[in-house]
């Protein structure tokens, strides 16, 4: 990283970046040095990241308690581990799998075995409880704000800053109405986010012999976690060169060593992702060994010959039986893709978008929807913060922006931070481009891992400012400035927050909030219009 004035360890005094004779263990402390080290001001911050982003996601996480969205796929998938089942999924397993972990836990519904004969649960039996199935998925969307309030630390040095910063995350309504179900996204945040964190502290040790492996590790395994939850999450991939570039460019002076570095750098990532994506792949087989008939394909869901003689003869667990199984399973996404219908425009009741629509919130969802008193309806909705949308959109082409000029017109004075500028916004823009090749329908929430980089880009931007047009940014104006995106951030939030927390409107209240007509919102009694297409009369 960049030199900084104030340095990590002065933050995390007892945080073992580099190498030390005597690790720091809690039961080595005593009580004022544990008192001191929570008055830190990073920790009180991270304190308080922690508290707004409990009170944002993670409060009251099982209402409203119906299902929404894709609830109804992984929680019969999640039914299916509980009772021992077999299926197959187009994602990969870990998200599900700690959506039953949280069942299991919990246990608070006196059957789990409702909708093991199908892939898409309906009709709940009455006092049915999400509490068990939405718990993982809902504290890991609370933990991704302090890891996020972590990476702007290490970027900023500055608590304040780092918290204001983590706003936008922690108030923007789309990412809380989505990770308060029973779904994958907050668990591939939670774990791309590790991994730019696992990234960041590469770069902080990379003088730091043990601790340096140590990152490796931990960002091999956070990217295994990620690849295991869903496929978007290999765009990180892209991480690796950025770090071989680094470590390559600063090894001149000794190459055989650069060299080394480099070599078992890359085998304690290798190393750490194969444990962690073997370890839940092997899960995964290992749990489902019951054929149920009633399920696709009498219950085999397109598995090859070899694949059925391993489940027919209960070999499941089996170390041998593994390729086989987990070839058939990657082949299992394709098969299913194909049967995913195209986005269409045309149809009245189309749910997907554009991806060239998603940095500005379009379209939005309206997940489920419902008139407690006959006048007033409850409404959640997977609608944007547009402060956080919009601000972090114009701060891509600002960053987009300064790289070109960086490159063709050189700045008097260079900017600080163009290697992660670039290493972000490389990110973001092949994440884009390969959406864009896809022709099959997506949605407003696969916009979530760009935003989620955007993030770090306008911390980075806000660190480069120094001018922009006729206006000079100072040390104080930047801090005023970040405070007032905080303030109108959290405006904005609470403007949306009945969206999100399935609060009553009335239709005029609702209309209020429909300002923008790419966003697509529209109350239940109102004519639905498109911006984006006409209903085709002859389909």
């Amino acid at each position: 990283m960049e030199p900084s004035e104030t340095s990590a360890t002065e933050y995390f005094p007892n945080w073992q970046l580099a190498d030390s004779e005597e690790p720091f263990t809690l039961a080595g402390m005593n009580v004022a040095k544990i008192k001191e080290a929570i008055a830190r001001p990073a920790v009180l911050f991270g304190l308080l990241v922690l508290l707004l982003s409990y009170l944002t996601y993670f409060q009251n996480y099982n209402y409203p308690p119906q299902l929404f969205w894709d609830e109804n796929y992984h929680i019969a998938s999640a039914q299916k581990y509980l009772n021992g089942v077999y299926f197959m999924e187009p994602h990969p397993p870990l998200a599900k799998l700690l959506i039953a972990l949280g069942e299991k836990i919990y246990h608070p519904n006196p059957f789990g075995n409702q909708f093991i004969n199908t892939d898409y649960a309906r009709d709940l039996p009455e006092g049915f409880s999400f509490v068990g199935y939405r718990f993982f998925p809902t504290l890991l969307a609370w933990l991704t704000a302090p890891v996020l309030y972590l990476i702007f630390l290490l970027m900023t040095r500055k608590p304040q800053q780092s918290t204001l910063l983590s706003f936008l995350y922690i108030f923007d309504n789309a990412f809380i109405v989505h990770a308060r179900g029973a779904m994958l996204d907050s668990t591939l945040l939670f774990f791309m986010a590790l991994t730019i964190l696992a990234f960041f502290l590469l770069l902080e040790t990379r003088d730091r012999f043990n601790a340096f492996f140590t990152a490796a590790a931990f960002f091999g395994a956070a990217f295994g976690a990620a690849m295991t939850t869903k496929d978007t999450a290999l765009i990180l991939i892209l991480l690796v060169p950025f770090l071989l570039w680094k470590l390559w460019s600063e090894g001149h002076a000794d190459l055989r060593a650069a060299q080394q570095k480099i070599g078992r750098m890359l085998g304690a990532m290798a190393l750490a992702f194969a444990v962690v994506f073997c370890g839940v792949w092997y899960a995964h087989f290992s749990i489902g060994n019951i054929v149920n008939p009633s399920l696709p394909d009498n219950g085999y869901y397109q598995a090859s010959d070899e694949y059925k003689v391993i489940l027919d003869q209960g070999l499941t667990r089996s170390i041998s039986s593994f390729p086989v199984m987990l070839r058939d399973s990657l082949k299992f996404t394709s098969h299913y893709a194909r049967g995913v219908p195209r986005l269409d425009l045309c149809k009245g009741d189309e749910n997907g978008s554009p991806f060239y629509f998603w940095p500005l919130g379009a379209r939005s969802i309206n997940f489920r929807w419902e008139t407690p008193d006959g006048t007033d309806y409850r409404y959640l909705y997977l609608q944007v913060n547009p402060v956080v949308w919009w601000v972090s959109f114009a701060t891509i082409l600002l960053a987009i922006g300064m790289l070109l000029s960086q490159l063709f017109f050189p700045f008097r004075e260079p900017l600080r931070h163009r290697f992660l500028l670039t290493t972000f916004v490389t990110l973001y823009v092949c994440y884009m481009i390969a959406i864009s090749q896809l022709d099959r329908v997506m949605y407003l929430y696969h916009y979530f891992p760009p935003l989620f980089f955007s993030f770090i880009i306008l911390g980075l931007v806000f660190l480069e400012l120094k001018r922009f047009w006729k206006w000079d940014f100072s040390t104080q104006g930047k801090k005023m400035g970040l405070l007032v995106l905080g303030l109108l951030i959290f405006g904005a939030f609470q403007f949306y927050r009945p969206l999100t927390y399935y609060q009553p409107l009335t239709d005029v209240q609702f209309k209020r909030r429909a300002f923008f007509n790419l966003w697509e919102l529209s109350c239940v009694k109102c004519d639905k219009t498109s911006s984006l297409a006409v209903p085709c009369q002859d389909k």
